[in-house]
C-alpha cells in the first residue's frame, strides 16, 4: 500500500518544474514530473494522486506549435491547476461540475518561494485534500514495496560506485530483496586516487555486500582512445558498462535487472520531449537500445539532498553519504578532449591534492562539489629557470542544493596558494593553476 499522496506536474516545457515540484515537496507533498502525453492508463494507475498541474510557460512550442494536453484529462474526477495554460473550450465554466472536480488557473508561478507556496497551498490542501505524508520514512517504504513488486524473485545487478547514489540504492535493494542483488564495481581507469581501493574494503570487508570486483582500466582507455568530443566518451562510457555487466551476469547467472542510482537532475539534464539536452548522462543517454536487463531505478524521482537524508534513515554512514559527487564518466570529462595517460595521471595527481587540502580545512562538509580540471591544450611557464611548455589545472569548487543551479564559494586565498604551490610542486607536467569563478547557469559544474 502507498503511504504517500501525489501531485503529478505535467511537463510543457517550463523551466520551472524542477522548481515547482521541489516547492511542492518542501509542503510536505510527494510530486513527480511527467510528460505532457502521460496516457489515460498510467494516471489512472497512479495510487494515491490527489492533483495534476499543468505546468505551462515561454518553452512549450516544439517545431512551431503550441505543446498542449489530451481533452480527456479535463474529464477526470483529479483537481487541476492550471499555470500559464489556456483553457478556452477545455472546460466549460458553467458546467465544471460536469467535467474536473475543480480547476483553478494562474497566469504564472511567483518568483518568490514564500509567494509560490501560498498559491500552491490551498490547491494542495483543499482542492486536492492531500495529507503532508511526503518524509524519508514513507519514501522507503513505498520504493520497497515497488522493488519487491517488480523484482519479485528475480536476480539484480547493481553497478557500485560507492558514490552515495548507488550506495542507497544499494541499501535500498538489500532491505528489499537481500541476496537477490549482486554488485559490480569497475575500475575503468578514469577513478580517482585510492578510490577503487576504498570501495573495495568499504563494501567487500565492512558492510559484507556480494561485491565483484573488475579492473577493465585497459578496455575502457581502448575504446577512449583518440576520442575527443564529450558526448561521444559519454556514451562510450555507458555502453561498455552496459557491455561488461551483461558479461558479468552471463558469470553469475541469470540476471534480469539492472539496478542504477539515476537522480532527477540526470534526467532533466539529459532532455525530455520538451527540453533541450544539456548533457547526456552515462545512465539516462548512453543506454543501449538491445540492452538486455530492465531497469531498477527506486531514486530515479530525488534530488541531490534528498538521496543524501534517505542514505542517512537507511543508516548508511556519515563517510558515505556526504561522499563527493563524482560523474559516471569519471576522470574522463575532467580530462579534457582526448585521454592521455599524462594528463589522466595529472589530473589524478592534482584531485587528490585539492581533496585532502579541503578536508584539512573543514571544507569538505561546507563545500557541495570541489575537483580538478585538465585541459587539453599547454602554455608557455618557467621551471627550475628553464622555459616549459605544460598544462594547466583547473580548480572548481560549487555550492548547490539540487544541482540544477550552483554558486561558486569563496575560498580563503591562503588556502587557494596553499593548493596551487602543492600541485605546482607535486604533480609532473603542471606549470599553472587557475581558479573557475563561473556559476551554473550559464556554466554547468562539470567542463564536459
Amino acid at each position: 500500500m502507498m503511504k504517500q499522496d501525489l501531485i503529478l506536474i505535467l511537463d510543457l516545457g517550463s523551466e520551472e518544474n524542477v522548481r515547482l515540484a521541489r516547492s511542492i515537496r518542501t509542503l510536505g507533498v510527494y510530486s513527480e514530473i511527467y510528460p505532457h502525453d502521460i496516457s489515460r492508463p498510467e494516471i489512472e494507475a497512479m495510487p494515491n494522486l490527489r492533483g495534476i498541474i499543468v505546468n505551462g510557460g515561454k518553452n512549450n512550442v516544439v517545431d512551431g506549435q503550441p505543446i498542449t494536453v489530451e481533452p480527456w484529462l479535463f474529464s477526470l474526477d483529479i483537481p487541476l491547476l492550471l499555470v500559464d495554460y489556456p483553457c478556452t473550450g477545455c472546460i466549460d465554466a458553467g458546467n465544471a461540475k460536469d467535467s474536473a472536480a475543480s480547476y483553478r488557473q494562474a497566469d504564472s508561478l511567483p518568483a518568490d518561494d514564500r509567494d509560490l507556496a501560498a498559491l500552491l497551498s490551498p490547491f494542495i490542501f483543499e482542492d486536492c485534500k492531500a495529507e503532508a505524508n511526503w518524509n524519508m520514512p514513507n519514501f522507503i517504504a513505498d520504493q520497497i514495496a515497488l522493488i519487491r513488486q517488480q523484482v519479485g524473485d528475480k536476480q539484480v545487478l547493481l553497478a557500485l560506485s560507492g558514490g552515495v547514489d548507488s550506495s542507497v540504492v544499494a541499501a535500498l535493494l538489500i532491505k528489499a530483496i537481500g541476496k537477490q542483488l549482486h554488485c559490480v564495481h569497475v575500475n575503468h581507469g578514469l577513478m580517482r586516487k585510492g578510490e577503487s581501493e576504498q570501495v573495495v574494503e568499504v563494501f567487500r570487508q565492512q558492510l559484507e555486500a556480494n561485491l565483484v570486483y573488475v579492473d577493465a582500466s585497459d578496455r575502457f582507455l581502448g575504446k577512449l582512445s583518440g576520442v575527443a568530443d564529450p558526448e561521444e566518451k559519454r556514451k562510450i562510457i555507458g555502453s561498455e558498462f552496459i557491455r561488461l555487466f551483461e558479461e558479468e551476469a552471463a558469470k553469475l547467472g541469470k540476471m534480469d535487472f539492472l539496478a542504477q542510482g539515476t537522480i532527477y537532475p540526470d534526467i532533466a539534464e539529459s532532455g525530455t520531449k520538451t527540453a533541450k539536452v544539456v548533457k547526456s548522462h552515462h545512465n539516462v543517454g548512453g543506454l543501449p537500445e538491445d540492452m538486455k536487463f530492465q531497469l531498477v531505478e527506486p531514486i530515479k524521482f530525488l534530488f541531490k539532498d534528498e538521496v543524501r537524508a534517505c542514505g542517512l534513515e537507511l543508516g548508511l554512514p556519515e563517510t558515505m553519504v556526504y561522499r563527493q559527487p563524482f560523474p559516471g564518466p569519471g576522470l574522463g570529462v575532467r580530462c579534457l578532449g582526448a585521454i592521455t595517460a599524462d594528463r589522466l595521471h595529472s589530473l589524478r595527481e592534482a584531485d587528490a591534492i585539492l581533496r585532502e587540502e579541503f578536508a584539512a580545512a573543514g571544507l569538505d562538509r561546507q563545500v557541495w562539489q570541489y575537483f580538478t580540471v585538465v585541459p587539453n591544450f599547454k602554455s608557455v611557464g618557467m621551471k627550475d629557470g628553464a622555459r616549459t611548455f605544460e598544462y594547466p589545472v583547473i580548480l572548481r569548487a560549487v555550492n548547490t542544493v539540487d544541482a540544477m543551479t550552483a554558486e561558486v564559494p569563496q575560498i580563503d586565498w591562503a588556502l587557494l596558494q596553499k593548493i596551487t604551490n602543492r600541485i605546482l610542486a607535486e604533480v609532473p607536467g603542471v606549470n599553472r593553476v587557475l581558479y573557475d569563478l563561473s556559476p551554473k547557469p550559464p556554466a554547468t559544474i562539470e567542463w564536459e
